[in-house]
Formats: C-alpha cells, sequence, structure tokens
C-alpha cells in the first residue's frame, strides 16, 4: 500500500495536478518507489474516491483543463498512521544476484559485461545523486524537512556507492577470461 502514501506525500508537499506529480515522481520520489504515469492516476481516483483527497475547485471548468489535488485532513490522518507504523524490512530480490548464482553452476560467459553495464548505471546514477545534492542541499537549508530529505538522498547516495564497490569487486573476482564451463559439482566425476 506504498504507492498511495507516497502519492500523499507528493500532495502534502505540493498541492498538483497528475501530470504535475507524476513529474514530480520522475525528478525525486521515483528514485526510491517507482511508478507509472496510469499507477499515479488510477491511485488519484482511489484516493479520491476514499476521501483522503479533493480535486480542488477551478474558476472555470473546461473540458480537458488538469485537475489539481489536495490532501485532506482524513488523507493527513492515513498517512500518520502509515508513517508512524512498523515493517519488517523486505528481502532483497535482485536478478542480477540470480545470475551470477547461476553463473557459478553453469559458466560466467556474458557475465562481464552485464556487470560492466550495472556498474556504469550505477556510477550515473550516482553522479546524477551528487547532483541533486549539491543543488538542493546547500548547508543553509537545515530544517527539519531538509535533513530529512537530505538523509533519505544519503540512503540512496550510500546504496549507489554499495554497489560500485561491490561490482567492482565482483569484476575483480570474475578476472579477465569468462568461464566457459560450469565447475564440477562435488561428489561427482569429471567428464
Amino acid at each position: 500500500m506504498s504507492l498511495p502514501h507516497a502519492i500523499l506525500t507528493a500532495l502534502l508537499e505540493k498541492p498538483s495536478s497528475g501530470l504535475e506529480l507524476t513529474r514530480r515522481f520522475d525528478k525525486s520520489i521515483g528514485y526510491f518507489w517507482s511508478a507509472t504515469h496510469q499507477q499515479i492516476y488510477r491511485e488519484l481516483g482511489k484516493l479520491e474516491q476514499s476521501g483522503f483527497i479533493r480535486a480542488l475547485p477551478s474558476a472555470a471548468p473546461a473540458r480537458g483543463q488538469k485537475k489539481e489535488y489536495e490532501v485532506l485532513p482524513a488523507g493527513r490522518a492515513e498517512l500518520a498512521q502509515w508513517a508512524a507504523a512498523g515493517q519488517d524490512p523486505k528481502p532483497m530480490r535482485d536478478p542480477l544476484l540470480l545470475r551470477m548464482r547461476a553463473a557459478a553452476v553453469i559458466g560466467t560467459g556474458g557475465l562481464r559485461a552485464e556487470l560492466e553495464r550495472h556498474l556504469a548505471l550505477h556510477q550515473g546514477q550516482l553522479t546524477k545523486y551528487h547532483g541533486i545534492e549539491t543543488k538542493d542541499f546547500p548547508p543553509e537549508r537545515d530544517s527539519e524537512q531538509d535533513r530529512l530529505r537530505h538523509l533519505v538522498l544519503r540512503g540512496g547516495i550510500e546504496l549507489e556507492t554499495f554497489w560500485i564497490g561491490w561490482l567492482t569487486e565482483a569484476l575483480a573476482t570474475l578476472g579477465e577470461e569468462p568461464l566457459d564451463e560450469a565447475p564440477p559439482r562435488e561428489g561427482r566425476p569429471e567428464k
């Protein structure tokens, strides 16, 4: 149920239309909680039906005009209750880790290129996060809200730093030449 809460958070930060909200997701919340535009629009409808948000009245309603939404007291209460509730960490499910486990069994052909591609993606994301940090969190921005938002970004920076280090180690462990065959399984004679 986290997408509705992500939307409530974004709307409490700033009332927005669905289009503005999807753009904001692409630039901030989407880095750690992704959603398609269709999912966001569908959730806006559900949140409105639940009485958590409402469309702001417009001066001159027109066909095709974008609705701007705001959070109602019931939505704020729902978000506060959700934010205060406990939740266990989710187990990690990463296809790359599963591919590496499979490569240990069937051989590593093609794995190096995939690891290098992932390394480049994580390096690019880290560069993007550092740019956001420089632009959005100068030392003079020190309110509690800014410190919490910066902490979320720092979490992303630390995760990208971890992946870069881990992928660098994985590439070094893999060595230069891919193994074409799986190692023999214990207890089974080599052919």
